[in-house]
């Protein structure tokens, strides 16, 4: 990983990442390590050979717990657990969401309730979590990943999409909450990355090259391209920023 700039207070932060171990959090991983972060991560899957790879890529091994965050007594006791190995959590990267396919007439109250559990409730509650911490320290970040996907009107995965703009509107009224403790909340909604999963499950040659066509910029998104905005709303390059959204997409929706 070419990681183009170097944010110096990252250094030493303890940095919890949902899906942290595959994918985008993969990627996220890798980028607070390079920073020289303390990340604590949390997957559903076993993640110990990824945690190998980090520890000789970077010099440094990540904090692996296994955990479905759709059981918050569990994603909570993460969380704790990541405070005792590592200080205070004073960096939430919320990022582990499931986009799974689905039709309006096909979703039954079951695969709804599951969707939002794994796509907005955990965020809910991780930040519940984090924020005694936060206050503690004096200040934090939280970084809810959301997706450009309702903001296209995308058709496929209603409830992901809702989902994702549930997603918003808990930031920004995170933000407003606890701004007064220094805690900044913002929103980072990616295009069409192609990790693995992408490439496996989606991706076709024909709908990739629709939606290049539809970005400013012709390069396809790969996990790496998100490390930066990320590292860079979890700073304090952007102290003054928060309950915003910011889109790394590649120019495919125009905000502002």
């Amino acid at each position: 990983m070419n990681v183009p700039a170097t944010f110096h207070d990252l250094k030493g932060a303890s940095v919890f990442i949902t899906g942290g171990g595959s994918g985008i959090g993969a990627a996220l991983t890798e980028g607070f390590l390079r920073q020289g972060a303390k990340v604590a991560f949390v997957q559903r899957s076993d993640s110990t050979a990824f945690c190998d790879e980090m520890e000789e890529a970077t010099g440094t091994r990540p904090l692996f717990i296994q955990c479905d965050i759709t059981d918050i007594a569990a994603l909570k006791a993460a969380i704790g657990q990541a405070a005792e190995a590592h200080g205070p959590v004073t960096v939430l990267v919320n990022n582990a969401a499931n986009d799974k396919r689905h039709k309006t007439l096909e979703v039954d109250e079951e695969f709804w309730d599951w969707s939002m559990a794994i796509n907005l409730k955990a965020y809910f509650f991780a930040a519940q979590a984090v924020v005694p911490m936060m206050k503690n320290a004096g200040g934090g970040s939280i970084v809810n990943f959301s997706s450009i996907s309702y903001m296209m009107g995308n058709a496929g995965y209603p409830a992901y999409t809702t989902a994702n703009s549930g997603i918003n509107g808990l930031t920004r009224s995170l933000a407003r909450e606890f701004g007064p403790d220094r805690i900044r909340v913002n929103a980072l909604a990616p295009g069409w990355v192609l990790t693995q999963k992408q490439k496996d499950l989606w991706v076709t040659p024909e709908g990739l090259q629709a939606h290049l066509d539809r970005q400013c910029l012709s390069d396809a998104l790969e996990p790496d391209d998100i490390v930066g905005g990320v590292l860079f709303l979890a700073s304090k390059a952007s102290k003054m920023m928060t309950g915003q959204a910011l889109v790394i997409d590649g120019g495919v929706v125009v905000t502002g």
